[in-house]
Parts: structure tokens; C-alpha cells; sequence
């Protein structure tokens, strides 16, 4: 029986789950999303690591909250369309202090062909900042291990709650499948 091995990662997803281990995550919490894939495949085969998945967002706010309770850290891994979904569940964070970490894939940017991402996308960051999430932001695969390492000391030092935006460059350009 032959097995299929997924495609190389990018090595700024590789720095992404690196720095993960390195802080110590012990739970991953997403909605299946091509920009978070290595950090997901990896997470479903770490055995240090729970991987959680959401049927939406904002279920992911209560599981990496629920997991600082149980003495565990935890980030919530999703797309920038996700964001809205989740800002009623913000005010859990606010009201009860918990730290806090998403990493957000960007879409609605660089060479998006889905109009449907556009206006999440267009607000993502100022939506954070709203709910008192402080945003951090990686464009080029050089910045993104440093970026996740800063937001690690923010959320599990200072107790900070804080969102990665990673830009739509890194993940590229995504295409209509034509016939």
C-alpha cells in the first residue's frame, strides 16, 4: 500500500509550527484552511499537540479559553472571513482577561478573485482592534517566525491577547479552477 506525502511546506510554515512547539502549544483549535495546512497536518500527527476542529470561529475563542482554564496554551488558526464570526465571542476575552492568540490567513488583498472576501477582508485588523485584540501583522516569509515568537511572549508572558495577520503574498495566489 502506497502512502501520499503532502507537498513540501513553505519554510515560513515551518517557522510558524516550530515556533508553536517551542512555546509550548499544547492545543490547536481551526476551520480547515490551505494557508494554516502544514501547521494542521502537523498538529493532527504531534502527540503533544490536541487538534480541535470547528464547525465555525467562534467556537475556537471558547476552546483556547477553555484551555488556558485546564492550565493549557492553545492558538486558533483561521482565515480572515472568520474574524466577523467571531467578534460577540471577543467580548469573552475582554470581560475575563484570557490570553489569547490567532494566527489569521489574509484574503480579500493581493490578487484575491473572490469579491466575496473583499469587505472582511478590508476590516480584519481594525474588527481585532476593536475587541482590544492587539494585531501584529507578517507579509514576507522572513518576518513570520520572529512575528509568531513576539506574539508567543505577548499572549503567554504578559497575558496579552493578540492576533498574526499573515499576509495573502505568503499563502499566493489562489485560482478559479476553468474547464
Amino acid at each position: 500500500m502506497s502512502q501520499t506525502r503532502a507537498p513540501a511546506a513553505p519554510s515560513w510554515q515551518e517557522g510558524v509550527f516550530a515556533a508553536l512547539k517551542k512555546y509550548g502549544i499544547q492545543q490547536v483549535a481551526y476551520v480547515p484552511d490551505a494557508g494554516h495546512s502544514h501547521v494542521i497536518r502537523e498538529a493532527r500527527v504531534d502527540p503533544a499537540i490536541h487538534d480541535v476542529v470547528l464547525t465555525t470561529e467562534e467556537e475556537g475563542v471558547a476552546v483556547v479559553s477553555g484551555a488556558w482554564l485546564g492550565g493549557q496554551r492553545s492558538v486558533l488558526l483561521m482565515q480572515s472571513s472568520g474574524v466577523g464570526n467571531c467578534v460577540n465571542m471577543f467580548s469573552l476575552l475582554q470581560m475575563c482577561r484570557f490570553p489569547f492568540l490567532t494566527l489569521v490567513t489574509m484574503r480579500g488583498e493581493y490578487a484575491e478573485f473572490n469579491p466575496w472576501q473583499g469587505p472582511m477582508g478590508r476590516t480584519t485588523q481594525q474588527a481585532l482592534e476593536l475587541m482590544g485584540i492587539t494585531v501584529l501583522r507578517a507579509d514576507t516569509p522572513e518576518e513570520v517566525e520572529e512575528t509568531v515568537e513576539a506574539a508567543l511572549d505577548s499572549v503567554f508572558e504578559a497575558g496579552e491577547r493578540v492576533a498574526v495577520l499573515l499576509g495573502q503574498k505568503l499563502i499566493g495566489r489562489k485560482k478559479w479552477e476553468r474547464d
